[in-house]
């Protein structure tokens, strides 16, 4: 009898804590994502996306080199770190949210370092409510 109640009280705390969970995921508070302005401007065959990232070696390590130096710095937000990376014949184009202006800046430098002056071409956004 033991082990049923253990079973039970169990069951009981998962249940508990999903409901809360999906409590706070549907809070009045967040604010749904609305990227349709974004997903439109993407879809313009002149706009670079992910999926046309070059395959040659210089170019991927471009970006490799790139993330591991966002993903080194903890100051950073995970959407900072987060932010889609996207080289081209050396140029480097940056695309997503961060959390403020200065880690906007931050992230634009670390490529800058590493892709060279006048390679970078930033298109990240300042995320509102941050």
């Amino acid at each position: 009898m033991k082990n049923g109640r253990t079973l039970l009280t169990g069951l009981f705390l998962l249940s508990s804590l999903g409901l809360l969970s999906a409590q706070q995921d549907n809070s009045p508070s967040r604010v749904p994502a609305d990227n349709t302005k974004v997903n439109q401007r993407d879809r313009n065959q002149a706009e670079p996306t992910a999926d046309q990232q070059k395959e040659n070696s210089t170019d991927r390590q471009l970006a490799q080199q790139i993330r591991r130096a966002l993903a080194k710095d903890k100051s950073l937000s995970s959407s900072a770190h987060n932010v889609k990376i996207i080289a081209q014949n050396g140029g480097v184009t940056l695309k997503g949210p961060v959390n403020s202006q200065q880690e906007k800046q931050a992230v634009e430098a670390k490529a800058a370092e590493i892709a060279g002056a006048g390679k970078v071409n930033s298109e990240l956004q300042v995320a509102p409510n941050q």
